[in-house]
């Protein structure tokens, strides 16, 4: 769509931004620009693993965020100026005529937790790219035309500068003044775009360089937490990563992207009031042996928990009192002793890294013996149960003892641990 009845304002605005650029160019030195992301779970939206992108856009996307959001796209704005070293001429070749070639196909760069180390890969690709020319005299007088519209449209092949060349795609936006354009056009692969003038141009600028560009991030939840870092550098000019041709010179040839991603994970357990005190059991209770003499098979108690997940955890426990390889219980007098197994189930969402269930999963103890869990995707407030156990052979020694009805007591310290 060619927005006409723009033109009065876009003219004075397009004039106002040449005469800017020309005289309060930045000196040449590398231009950076953060990129910053950030994963935080959330619990209206469990299955959502993704970054989300937290760069303000500026450009083309700060003035059409709903086109933008819909292709997940973002943009910057630079203010890197670029100047014709020489006249453009009628039907010049590709390399003397306005040419823009970008990145357009996906690059991966490292970036790397400043804690722990851990290495990830981001990918990101320049999906379009805008500015605003501004030409040495009025479109209507280097066609030799009335008025500014019909000369910026005689001015080049193909038309005005909405339109964009093959493998560009048009975005719709164009806006001009007597003698500025500004555009932004959806690249398509890594070919060349190009505006090949039907008149000679004594002098053209690009007032600013406008950019989209498009991220795929790593899975945040077999991420840690913390910032990851990285950087990708850009070559601005002839033959570089961002070609604009012979003639168009940028003012910066380099241009560094900074990417930060913030990855805040959760990580809670929560026990039921009461939950802290265990007492074990045999199933159905103790009237079988007590009346009938029957011994139980085992003693346990299950005790639920409810846990949040966002990352990878481990988990193992610790022991008051114990054996040569677990943890123990002990009667009264503290001379006699059984060896009390852990257990845990995990609630759906939660696997090891194999990828399996947790079923009744034995537990560790120490944290040499710690096993890892990971999610897939956020669990939140999700009920587990650790199993605590007594078994057969150690019940049937216990009810071998004199003085049977002593009573053996302990504590285990149950760890659930982000730190990998």
């Amino acid at each position: 769509m060619f927005l006409k009845n723009y033109v009065p304002q876009w003219q004075q605005c397009g004039q106002w931004l040449g005469l800017l650029t020309m005289f309060a160019a930045p000196a040449a030195g590398a231009v950076t620009q953060e990129i910053r992301a950030l994963f935080t779970p959330d619990s209206a939206n469990p299955q959502r693993n993704e970054f989300l992108n937290k760069t303000p856009s500026s450009g083309y996307c700060e003035y059409y965020p709903d086109i933008c959001r819909n292709s997940n796209t973002f943009s910057i704005r630079l203010l890197t100026r670029l100047d014709s070293n020489k006249a453009i001429p009628a039907d010049g070749s590709p390399r003397n005529s306005a040419m823009f070639k970008v990145p357009a196909q996906w690059r991966p760069l490292t970036i790397t937790n400043e804690d722990t180390g851990d290495v990830q890969t981001v990918e990101v690709r320049i999906s379009g790219v805008g500015s605003n020319y501004v030409l040495s005299d009025s479109a209507a007088k280097l066609t030799g035309l009335t008025n500014a519209g019909d000369g910026h449209r005689a001015l080049w092949k193909g038309s005005s500068w909405v339109n964009a060349p093959h493998p560009c795609v048009t975005t719709g936006m164009g806006f001009y003044g007597d003698n500025t354009y500004a555009f932004f056009w959806m690249a398509r692969g890594e070919s060349a775009c190009v505006k090949v003038a039907n008149f000679q141009i004594p002098a053209m600028s690009y007032g600013y360089l406008d950019f989209a560009y498009e991220l795929r991030t790593p899975d945040p939840l077999k991420m840690s937490s913390g910032l990851y870092t990285g950087s990708l550098n850009y070559r601005l000019g002839p033959g570089g990563d961002f070609d604009f041709g012979d003639i168009m010179v940028p003012n910066d040839p380099d241009l560094t992207l900074n990417f930060v991603l913030d990855v805040q994970h959760t990580l809670k357990v929560d026990i039921p009031p009461g939950g802290e005190k265990v007492n074990l059991v045999p199933a159905g209770g103790w009237q079988s042996w007590l009346q009938a003499g029957r011994k139980p098979a085992r003693l346990f108690r299950d005790q639920t928990f409810n846990i949040s997940a966002s990352s990878r955890f481990k988990m193992y426990y610790e022991c008051q009192a114990w054996s040569t390889f677990d943890c123990t219980i002990k009667d009264a007098l503290g001379r006699r002793q059984v060896e009390l197994q852990v257990f845990v189930s995990l609630p759906n969402g939660l696997t090891d890294p194999s990828g399996q269930p947790v079923r009744h999963r034995r537990l560790k103890s120490g944290p040499e013996g710690a096993q890892i869990f990971q999610p897939g995707f956020y669990v939140d407030r999700t009920p587990g149960v650790l199993h605590f156990e007594v078994s057969k052979e150690e019940v049937e020694w216990m009810l071998r003892q004199p003085n049977v009805a002593s009573p053996y007591t302990g504590s285990v310290t149950v760890i659930w641990d982000s730190e990998i």
